[in-house]
C-alpha cells in the first residue's frame, strides 16, 4: 500500500463508517483512488462458468450498490465486479447506524437491509459501463414485497442487456425471512423462476447463487441438489454469517452480518464441504474473509474457482486488488500450477 492510500485510510477511519464508505465512492469517482488497470497473465487467466476473466480476484457485491463507480472499478485491477444489491424498486434500508468497523478483529458489521435506488437507476448506469469488464449484479427483493421470488426475476429482467452475470442472494441476514429462501422447496421455485426469465432472453447470462455460512449438512446437501437440478451456472459461498465468536471488539454484539477475517475460517470449509457435494462438478466463487494472496490461494485450493473480497479494503486499501493477484500468481508458479484451475480443489480434504 502506498503512502497516500494508507493516509486516506487512515483519514477515512475518523469518521462514521457509512460516511466513509460514501466518501471512498466518491474518491474513486472523482480518480483520486489507485487504478493500476488490468492485471493478468498466462497464469491467472481463467474461465469461470464461460466468463472470461483477466483474474480469479473480484470485487463482492456490496461496495457498490448502485453502480456509481463502474469504470473506475473496473480499472482497480479486479478480474470481476458485482455489483447491488439491487430490488425492483428504491428503498432506503434499515435505519442507521447500520454499518460498524470491528477494527480490533480486521471485521465489520452490518444490517443495510438492501437500501439501493432501484433497478431504474441501476439499468441507467449499466448501459454506460465499461464494455471490457465482467461486470455482474446481486438481485435482491424488496423488504415489503408480496412476491419476493418474482422480485428476483423482475430485476434481472431489467437489467440483463447491460450484464455478464447476474446473482440470486438469498444469504442476507438484514431482510426479514429473506434466508428462509434457502430452503430447498422454495430456493427451487424461486431458482427456476430466474432460470426461466433468463432462458427468454435474447442474451443468455449466467446464473449464480449466493448462500449463507450458517447452513448445517443438511442444508448444504439441500442446496447442493438444487443447484444441480434448476441449473444454476455457480454459487457463490459464502454472504456474511451471525456468528460472534470470537470477536474482541466494542461492537461484537451488534445485529447484522459478520464480514472479515473471522469468516475465513468458516466460509472456507463450508466452501470445501459444498465442492465435495457438487463433485467439482460446479463452479464455485469462494467469498469470506480474504485479505491477502495466501488467502486467496486457500480458497481455490478448497475449491474455488475464483474469489471475492470487500471488506479487506477497509483496512488494506483498494490496492489490495492487484497485490493479491500477482501474488496469486506467484504462488500458483511456485507450486508448479500452470493455470488457475489445475489448482481449484487441490487441498480440498484439508478442509473438511
Amino acid at each position: 500500500m502506498k503512502a497516500i492510500e494508507k493516509l486516506g485510510l487512515s483519514l477515512l477511519h475518523k469518521v462514521d463508517p457509512e460516511t466513509a464508505h460514501g466518501l471512498s465512492i466518491k474518491a474513486l469517482k472523482l480518480g483520486l483512488a489507485p487504478l493500476p488497470g488490468p492485471v493478468t497473465s498466462p497464469r491467472l487467466h481463467t474461465n469461470v462458468a464461460g466468463l472470461d476473466l483477466p483474474n480469479p480476484i473480484g470485487l463482492a457485491a456490496g461496495f457498490d450498490k448502485n453502480g456509481e463507480a463502474l469504470a473506475p472499478l473496473s480499472r482497480a485491477g479486479f478480474g470481476f465486479i458485482e455489483v447491488g444489491a439491487v430490488t425492483p424498486r428504491p428503498q432506503p434500508g434499515n435505519p442507521k447506524p447500520r454499518l460498524f468497523r470491528l477494527s480490533e478483529d480486521q471485521a465489520a458489521i452490518n444490517r443495510f437491509g438492501f437500501n439501493n435506488e432501484g433497478m431504474e437507476v441501476m439499468a441507467k448506469r449499466l448501459a454506460e459501463r465499461p464494455k471490457d469488464a465482467v461486470i455482474g449484479l446481486n438481485l435482491g427483493a424488496n423488504k415489503d414485497s408480496t412476491d419476493r421470488p418474482g422480485d428476483f426475476a423482475k430485476v434481472l429482467a431489467h437489467c440483463a442487456e447491460y450484464l455478464d452475470f447476474a446473482t440470486v442472494n438469498v444469504s442476507s441476514p438484514n431482510t426479514e425471512k429473506l434466508r428462509d429462501l434457502q430452503g430447498k422447496a422454495a430456493l427451487g421455485a424461486l431458482l427456476a423462476g430466474v432460470i426461466d426469465t433468463r432462458d427468454a432472453l435474447p442474451r443468455s447470462l449466467p446464473i449464480f447463487l449466493k448462500i449463507a455460512p450458517d447452513l448445517t449438512e443438511a442444508e448444504l446437501e439441500d442446496i447442493a441438489e438444487v443447484a444441480r437440478e434448476t441449473g444454476v451456472d455457480a454459487v457463490i459461498a459464502t454472504n456474511t454469517t451471525l456468528s460472534r465468536e470470537g470477536l474482541k471488539s466494542a461492537h461484537k454484539a451488534e445485529a447484522g452480518g459478520l464480514s472479515g477475517a473471522p469468516l475465513f475460517e468458516k466460509s472456507t470449509r463450508v466452501l470445501a464441504r459444498l465442492s465435495r457435494l457438487t463433485e467439482g462438478k460446479l463452479p464455485l466463487i469462494g467469498v469470506g474473509g480474504v485479505s491477502n494472496a495466501e488467502q486467496a490461494y486457500a480458497k481455490i485450493c478448497a475449491g474455488a474457482s475464483a474469489v471475492q473480497f470487500y471488506t479487506a479494503m477497509v483496512y488494506g486499501g483498494l490496492s489490495l486488488a492487484a497485490e493479491m493477484a500477482k501474488g496469486l500468481d506467484r504462488l500458483l508458479a511456485r507450486d508448479g500450477f500452470d493455470n488457475v484451475a489445475e489448482a481449484v480443489g487441490s487441498k480440498r480434504e484439508d478442509w473438511l
